[in-house]
């Protein structure tokens, strides 16, 4: 039995009886799910497959939070010190960290990985293996740092969640100024998530009239987890959100490519329509069926409007100018815009 096939064996039995905390479980489906590619035959992650995923966390060490699929885990390719320095994506991602935090220079690189096309992801620490740390996850194709993790930068006396809002909030904001640029035009919103396990806040930063957070963050024991979002205002058009929900509240990740007007008209429905449909329990692609249109139809017009829309940022110098061919991009978001498409909203006859 190969290596890979014993972890698979382990993490399945140890999946049977792991229960994993809520917030965990919304920080899987809400965040990691962004950068990483699924196979198109994959079902909607369940309890006992997430289970699975934090054991895999766990057994095969990346960063907190960090859950791609297991599959996804075992083929990544390892990257030496030497090769992150090298490799275009990497060095651009530790010169931006280094102009921002001028400490880490002095850091080693204990860990990192790529998936080629898609994602380079970084992991450096104070050396003696027990003080700072900070993870890097950056988008292959855009350069584009897209989640970043620091852990242990605050005294273990006083943890993060002990801090007040405004002091939590002022952490957040510093990571972010630093790393992407200020927050003082985003609006705020701060909640505390039903996590009976660990204390965990999670923060949204949104641009005004927008109905995506730009940046979401996560805060719990002694990390903060930055997810860069990247929401742009909904057209005036288009009003509805919450095609999906976690936990009673809207999915943005899925609002943010639903609400496409060119969908809307390739569906013939209106987003009300669309919307009261996904509510039954049917994912877009079976909505789609019923239109006679096809998977492949629904993936051209969604990663086309992605892509126009990344192509606008570039222009507008928000996210870094990216080398990649329109070609090239719409593969790379092709993996995304099927995870959403593929989804079904959990109903009330489910357990």
């Amino acid at each position: 039995m190969t290596i890979e096939s014993k972890i698979r064996e382990h993490l399945h039995e140890e999946a049977e009886t792991m229960e994993c905390p809520p917030a965990v479980t919304r920080r899987i489906e809400q965040s990691y799910s962004h950068y990483l590619q699924r196979k198109r035959s994959e079902l909607p992650m369940k309890k006992r497959l997430i289970g699975g995923i934090v054991a895999a966390v766990i057994l095969i060490p990346t960063a907190a939070y960090a859950a791609p699929t297991l599959i996804e885990m075992l083929t990544r390719t390892p990257m030496t010190a030497e090769q992150v320095k090298v490799d275009k994506v990497g060095k651009a991602a530790l010169e931006k960290l280094y102009n921002a935090f001028p400490e880490t220079k002095s850091f080693e690189i204990i860990e990192a990985s790529s998936v080629q096309g898609v994602q380079t992801s970084i992991i450096l620490q104070e050396k003696g293996g027990t003080g700072k740390k900070i993870t890097l996850h950056t988008n292959a194709v855009t350069g584009a740092i897209e989640h970043v993790i620091q852990e242990n930068w605050e005294p273990k006396e006083k943890p993060l969640p002990a801090l007040t809002d405004q002091e939590i909030k002022s952490k957040t904001d510093y990571l972010i100024d630093k790393l992407y640029g200020s927050v003082k035009e985003y609006e705020f919103a701060m909640e505390q998530m039903e996590n009976p396990d660990q204390k965990t806040f999670m923060l949204n930063y949104s641009k005004k009239g927008s109905k995506t957070p730009f940046y979401q963050v996560f805060v719990q024991g002694n990390a903060i987890s930055v997810s860069l979002i990247g929401g742009e205002t909904t057209p005036s058009t288009v009003q509805v959100e919450g095609y999906f929900s976690r936990d009673g509240k809207p999915d943005y990740f899925a609002d943010a490519f639903l609400n496409d007007a060119k969908l809307f008209a390739l569906l013939k429905i209106s987003p009300a329509e669309l919307k009261e449909e996904l509510a039954k329990g049917k994912s877009v692609v079976e909505v789609a069926a019923s239109k006679q249109v096809s998977k492949q139809q629904v993936i051209d017009v969604i990663a086309k409007t992605q892509v126009d829309g990344q192509i606008q940022s570039e222009k507008n110098g928000d996210v870094p100018q990216g080398n990649s061919s329109i070609e090239h991009m719409l593969k790379a978001i092709e993996p995304k815009v099927l995870q959403v498409i593929e989804h079904k909203n959990e109903t009330s006859s489910k357990k």
